[in-house]
């Protein structure tokens, strides 16, 4: 006799989890392409209009930590639910903010709600899937919402936008939100672990993770030498050895040494990272060469994307968990990895006036398939192995790695592809000048897929970690 949901339960509760997962990480990208309609909306300077992004990231990026501990101690379910309402009334707010302050404020309360449903929705998933293919594929359709998120936030967002006005941005949320609450009534109450919340760590891993994106975002737009990035860098490096050393003393540490000595879930964790740093600035690049150059709307922006939408559904829900079923995942990281790569040199080719036909869309497709098989290996190497109790915590670090890398990769890149652009001759046409940064900065979310291929190789050395465990027997 198993205590594992029945059959019949798990189909409805993989569609619950996934949903809620959908929607947190569409959340971090819906306003992108709606941001010029905002700023306008509600008179935010544009200097100012990424904090319209990062807030949420600051939220969402920095909270991860202790929301996955929370669903630890206190109920996975009951955590759950509780951030979906958290989310579900930040949403609101934000549909009827009547300034730039208040639409903020509502960004970073939807950030903490999406980083308690989070880690809580993944260890949700380990509990109702036993370990072996099961778990595999329903770790597969989780880890494709992490991609499949991102660009449907760009779609809805720029339909959103041009139709019904920016606002419902946030009110779609609303019924989504209330559609999930009400199916978790087919999920499992989740285990819970003796101990305590250890705050110090909670607090201390949220400031230095919160300062450290601040820093890096503001680096991004005032400059490294820039003397209140330097202030936030110094304190968030403060911070972090702070962090270490309550860890090391805390009877019941935020984030256990088990968690992080397996050379696979440390190695899964670093290509999350990595990915999320060329993703989101994969995104910025290509939204600024389809609205500045091309002049396309926000809708067919939006549209723009499917093909990337397209690319991760066959990524990761088609070939990435045949490759986990038949290799390690070392290799389906290489072969993600090396996919995505190939498409960022593909972009480098785009060009002003183009036939989206040659460049964009077909490599998109590409780019996508890539980071799908990708995420599917990122997202069960990250929890694969590690004991129950501590099962919130590495699922916060999943998402914690895909945040801060994606906040990461846009500050450096978008340095990157300005100096490109002011580097050229001072006779370079406007458009082929900032095509030239954008490629830039492409070619540059590349090198962080090659990077996470070395990181792969190198930290996947020993196969029998990362193989698929059969359940066929146990069952």
């Amino acid at each position: 006799m198993t205590s594992h949901t029945p059959r019949e339960r798990s189909g409805p509760a993989l569609l619950v989890i996934a949903a809620a997962q959908l929607l947190m990480v569409m959340d971090g990208t819906i306003v992108t392409v709606g941001l010029p309609v905002i700023g306008a909306g509600l008179d935010i300077p544009e200097a100012d209009l990424d904090w319209v992004l990062t807030s949420y990231a600051l939220a969402f990026g920095g909270l991860l930590l202790a929301g996955g501990r929370a669903g630890d101690l206190f109920g996975r379910r009951r955590m759950f639910r509780a951030g979906l309402v958290v989310f579900l009334a930040a949403s609101l707010l934000g549909g009827v903010a009547g300034d730039g302050a208040v639409l903020i404020a509502a960004r970073v309360l939807q950030g903490v709600g999406a980083a308690i449903v989070a880690p809580a929705a993944l260890s949700l998933l380990a509990d109702t899937f036993p370990a072996g293919p099961g778990r595999n594929r329903a770790l597969g359709v989780y880890g494709a919402m992490g991609g499949l998120g991102s660009v449907t936030g760009l779609l809805l967002g720029g339909a959103l936008t041009e139709y019904l006005g920016w606002r419902w941005i946030m009110f779609v949320n609303v019924p989504i939100a209330l559609l999930v609450l009400a199916g978790t009534v087919v999920l499992r109450p989740g285990t819970r672990e003796r101990g305590g919340l250890d705050l110090p760590g909670a607090v201390t891993v949220t400031l230095a993770l919160g300062s450290l994106v601040y820093a890096i975002n503001r680096a991004g737009s005032h400059g490294a030498g820039d003397a209140l990035t330097l202030a936030f860098g110094a304190a968030a490096l403060a911070l972090l050895g702070a962090f270490v050393l309550i860890q090391r003393s805390a009877r019941s540490p935020m984030l256990p040494t088990s968690v992080m000595a397996d050379r696979g879930r440390l190695g899964a964790n670093l290509v999350m990272l990595l990915m999320g740093a060329g993703q989101l600035a994969t995104f910025y690049f290509l939204t600024l060469y389809m609205q500045t150059i091309n002049q396309y709307s926000p809708m067919i922006t939006g549209l723009a994307y499917l093909p990337f939408a397209v690319g991760i559904g066959i990524g990761s829900g088609l070939v990435g968990p045949r490759l986990q079923a038949r290799t390690s995942t070392r290799i389906v990281l290489v072969a993600g990895m090396a996919v995505a790569a190939a498409a960022m040199g593909w972009f480098s080719l785009l060009a002003p006036g183009q036939n989206p036909l040659v460049v964009l869309l077909p490599a998109q497709l590409a780019g996508g398939i890539g980071l799908g098989i990708g995420f599917v290996g990122a997202t069960i190497g990250g929890v694969q192995g590690v004991a129950a109790r501590d099962s919130g915590i590495a699922s916060g670090l999943v998402n914690t790695s895909q945040q801060i890398g994606g906040a990461l990769g846009l500050a450096v890149l978008a340095g990157l592809a300005a100096t490109a652009t002011a580097s050229r001759p001072p006779a370079t046409p406007l458009q082929d000048a900032l095509t030239s940064g954008y490629t830039t900065g492409l070619l540059g979310a590349g090198g962080f897929y090659l990077a996470a291929i070395l990181t792969a190789v190198i930290l996947y050395r020993t196969p029998r970690h990362f193989h698929h465990i059969s359940d066929a027997r146990a069952s």
